[in-house]
This record gives C-alpha cells, sequence and structure tokens, in this order.
C-alpha cells in the first residue's frame, strides 16, 4: 500500500536495531529521507548503509548518546538542517534493566528518567517549530506493552514509559489544530536486544531459554513472538495521511497478549 510518504523527511531515534531500525526501514521502503541514530557508531553505519542500497533514499547518521542533552539536541538540529525540515519524528531508546523496586537506586531513576522520558520531550520540542510552520506532522513514540499492563521485574519502564503517554495525550490536543498528530505504539515480545536481556535475567534465574520462550508464546494468541517489522508497519501507517485522524493514542501491538478491553 502506498501511504503517501514519498519525500516526506522523517528522523527515528535508536535505530541502528530492533525496533528502531525496523521502523527506518518502513519509512524508507515508502520514500522517506531518513536520519538516524544510535551509540554505537559501527552498526548505525551499517544500517544506513543498507537502507541507502536498498531503497535508495538519503540517510543521514549521528552517533547519540540519548541521555546526554547536548548531543541529542545537536543531532536533531543538524538533521533538520542536512534534510531541509522534518516531517516525522520516531522517539525510541533503548530499554532499561530488568530490576524489581527495591534494586532500584535514585541514580538508575534519574538516568532512565532522562533516557526515557526527557529524551521524548527534548526530540518533541526541536521538531516542533518545523511542523508548526507547515501545519503538518507526524510524532510517534514507541514505549512499550508496560504502559497497558506492567511487566514483571521491569519497574522502571513501567513506571517512566507512562509519562511518555501522559504526554503524548496533552499534546494531541494542543497541536491537534496545527495538523500535528501525536500517538505511541506499544510493543508487546518481539525479538530484539531488550527481549534478550529478559530472557538471560531467566536463564540466570536457572530458567531455560526454551521454556521462557515456550511460556511467553503459549499466552500470546498468536502464538508466536513478534518481528520487528510487525511493529514497524504501523508505525508508517501512523505516519501518512492515511492516518490523519488518529491522535493521541497509545496502539498495543502484540499478537493479542494483553487481555484488558481499552
Amino acid at each position: 500500500m502506498d501511504f503517501g510518504l514519498q519525500g516526506k523527511k522523517a528522523i527515528v531515534l535508536a535505530a541502528s536495531k530492533g525496533l528502531g531500525k525496523a521502523a527506518a526501514e518502513a519509512l524508507a521502503s515508502e520514500g522517506c529521507a531518513l536520519a538516524i541514530c544510535a551509540r554505537n557508531a559501527e552498526p548505525l553505519q551499517k544500517t544506513a548503509r543498507a537502507i541507502n542500497k536498498q531503497y535508495q533514499v538519503p540517510v543521514f547518521t549521528g552517533t547519540v548518546d540519548i541521555h546526554d542533552k547536548t548531543n541529542l539536541e545537536s543531532f536533531l538540529e543538524e538533521s533538520i538542517g542536512k534534510m531541509g525540515g522534518v516531517d516525522i519524528l520516531v522517539t525510541n531508546a533503548g530499554g532499561p534493566p530488568v530490576k524489581g523496586f527495591e534494586e532500584t537506586t535514585d541514580e538508575e531513576w534519574a538516568y532512565w528518567y532522562e533516557i526515557t522520558f526527557m529524551g521524548v520531550v527534548r526530540s518533541i520540542r526541536k521538531v516542533l517549530p518545523h511542523m508548526k510552520k507547515q501545519k503538518f506532522g507526524r510524532i510517534i513514540n514507541i514505549t512499550s506493552i508496560s504502559v497497558k499492563a506492567p511487566v514483571e521485574r521491569l519497574i522502571y519502564s513501567n513506571a517512566l514509559r507512562l509519562a511518555v503517554v501522559g504526554l503524548a495525550k496533552s499534546l494531541s490536543a494542543e497541536l491537534g489544530p496545527l495538523g500535528i498528530t501525536v500517538n505511541n505504539v506499544a510493543p508487546g515480545y518481539h525479538l530484539t536486544d531488550g527481549l534478550e536481556r529478559i530472557v538471560r535475567k531467566r536463564v540466570e534465574g536457572g530458567e531455560s531459554r526454551e521454556a521462557v520462550f515456550a511460556q511467553w508464546e503459549n499466552k500470546i494468541p498468536i502464538r508466536r513472538i513478534g518481528r520487528p517489522e510487525d511493529l514497524a508497519f504501523l508505525i508508517a501507517f501512523l505516519a501518512s495521511e492515511r492516518a490523519s485522524y488518529i491522535t493521541g493514542t497509545t496502539i498495543q501491538v502484540d499478537g493479542g497478549l494483553y487481555s484488558g478491553t481499552l
């Protein structure tokens, strides 16, 4: 399906691998110019070259630690300058560690607040003037199924990602009259490094890898772990004109795992 994104300009954070990479690929497949970032330069450049070769779209890159305010804001400013504007922002970041509440520290709460919440705030702040001027914009935050139902031993994610949902809902009301939509996507169990961290912790606790995956798959109505692209094409849709009447929503992509009605 042609989503009408040819020539649009998109920024995707934490896009060297996993869900961010899949989102960048989906947008590139629709003809978007891209600016992508990640902490590690080598996998980032490899991803950029592969996307450019396959989809023949410009791909700008920046080595960015989202925790570093100056680093993040410089990347955003430079990307907008190089692309000549911005139409789409996809916020994303590596997930917090697997921990229960009593294992947490003030220092870690502050660190993950900066990444999980303030990284979103700062990114939106940078793109807004351009989106407001053109009266068009798509802001899509990659969160987690934990915003719908807390995930065991993901205390930082369970708490901090809900702040992103509240921010997005508030912004959708403020920015809707300006032609800018703000939505969240909430992945469940997808084959990413973040999922591997959870698996490793459970294996360290005495479970087998096979048993962990079997337990998850048996809980998921679709009976499989998600692929990054299962989330990515929803992001491409939400970025398009086809989704112009959708804003302020949080859409889970979890194979039916979440059992709530809302």
